[in-house]
């Protein structure tokens, strides 16, 4: 690693101290969904529920509204992607330690574009790494239409400013 690529790495953030709680990030990115990327996803996590790959089966057996017969699209992949989102603006400068209450709101389809919100819940500093500190917060994923797909906490130990990840 050249000494130019380090220093760029100690400087990006955000960093611990950029978040307050009660503070509320609206992520400006979006991420349109296709079928190509839901049924990849699917089948490269060897889920075998059909809902998510065999449009004559989610026409048969899922025609009635929300579902209307389309491929669900497989809510892990919605939830990767909402995290994904969050990334320039949180997370970018540390690492994920744990995600809970988990919540899938509404079905997402392809065509659907999502969009995320958080929300910071609590933060302190860590016990165990002095150069960072912890952060949690509560993500909401939305459609293009404003209706919300997901809801989920999720734990985030950040770099503070200047410091080094050891």
């Amino acid at each position: 690693m050249h000494l130019a690529d380090k220093n760029s790495q100690v400087n990006a953030g955000p960093f611990y101290e950029d978040f307050s709680v009660g503070q509320v990030l609206k992520h400006s990115r979006g991420r349109t969904i296709t079928d190509t990327d839901n049924i990849w996803f699917t089948l490269l996590t060897c889920n075998t529920n059909q809902i998510h790959f065999n449009k004559d089966y989610a026409e048969r057996n899922f025609s009635n509204p929300p579902f209307n017969g389309r491929l669900v699209v497989n809510s892990l992949l919605v939830l990767s992607i909402v995290i994904g989102l969050t990334v320039s603006d949180i997370s970018q400068s540390g690492i994920m330690v744990g995600i809970t209450n988990l919540k899938i709101i509404n079905p997402t389809f392809s065509g659907d574009t999502l969009y995320a919100e958080s929300e910071i819940l609590e933060k302190r500093a860590s016990k165990s790494h002095p150069n960072m500190g912890i952060i949690t917060l509560k993500t909401k994923g939305y459609k293009q239409d404003g209706v919300q797909v997901m809801e989920f906490e999720r734990t985030v130990m950040l770099r503070k400013k200047g410091k080094s990840w050891v």
